[in-house]
């Protein structure tokens, strides 16, 4: 046996399997090592997408001790251009992507028994795989400096919109890709110009890799969005909006990253109506 986290052989036993093992880990390189292991037998189709071996999935994923959960309010925000003030950001983004593993997970093992292709566990493994990834890279640029994840407060939000789509596929993919991704791409490039100002580039480069991933994530999301907006004869931009409205708190902001959307496949018509201007 070695110290590194390499997930045990044995507990994955399908994809649905592996996907909750990993859910459910507290140990956060576990965690991440889990879910790249399990999409990379899934990728290989060494693994059956269900099996009656598969433990239950759980309502909230595991979580180490710390950071302690804040409602977002109590979230200091600090100057970009001080250490402590980066550290504070890479935080916040390491919380965001580590959520973003579990729902990339979470998409997959709640939604297994649907009537869906096996494309679309293709697609969202590959975005757990790469969400692990950017968590560690931002973890790793946190330790650089002196800090770590767990270190100051963060929030519970991210889990709580998706938690309030657990019963619903489409309501899921509005609220997870199309709002909560969709706003990295609206805020990612500022950051990175911020830092490069401060000269930080090695955080800049850490988030660039972020926000190249992220446009394929939104994609993955629309495109999914669609096909099952197709399959029930629903239009897709007025079923977001409707969705939204239902399962979403508060108005979306801008400003938007409009090239970046509608490269991902998520144009004006979906968002333009929802935002905090507008009276519906």
């Amino acid at each position: 046996m070695t110290d590194a986290p390499q997930p045990s052989g044995q507990k994955i036993v399908s994809l649905r399997g592996g996907t909750i093992e990993a859910i459910t880990s507290a140990d956060l390189d576990r965690k991440t090592a889990l879910a790249q292991e399990t999409a990379t037998r899934w990728f290989e189709r060494r693994l059956s997408l269900r099996s009656p071996l598969d433990p239950p999935l759980p309502d909230r994923p595991g979580r180490p001790d710390k950071p302690e959960l804040v409602p977002p309010k109590l979230v200091e925000k600090r100057s970009l251009h001080t250490v402590k003030g980066r550290i504070a950001l890479l935080h916040a983004i390491a919380h965001i992507e580590l959520n973003a593993v579990d729902l990339a997970l979470d998409i997959v093992a709640r939604y297994a028994t649907e009537p869906v292709p096996h494309s679309f566990f293709d697609g969202w493994m590959q975005v757990a795989f790469e969400e692990a990834k950017h968590f560690r890279m931002v973890r790793n640029r946190l330790r650089e400096l002196g800090a770590d994840y767990g270190d100051m407060p963060a929030h519970d939000g991210l889990w709580q919109a998706a938690h309030s789509t657990r019963n619903d596929l489409t309501a899921r993919l509005a609220v997870v890709p199309l709002i909560l991704e969709a706003r990295g791409l609206d805020v990612t490039p500022a950051l990175q110009e911020k830092m490069r100002e401060t000269g930080d580039l090695e955080t800049a480069d850490v988030l660039n890799v972020i926000y190249t991933d992220e446009k394929g994530h939104v994609a993955i999301g629309a495109k999914w969005f669609r096909f099952l907006c197709a399959r029930e004869k629903r239009d897709p931009a007025a079923t977001f909006q409707q969705l939204v409205r239902a399962n979403f708190r508060g108005a979306l902001k801008p400003p938007f990253n409009d090239l970046a959307r509608a490269e991902a496949g998520l144009t004006p018509s979906f968002y333009r109506t929802l935002t905090s201007t507008s009276s519906g």
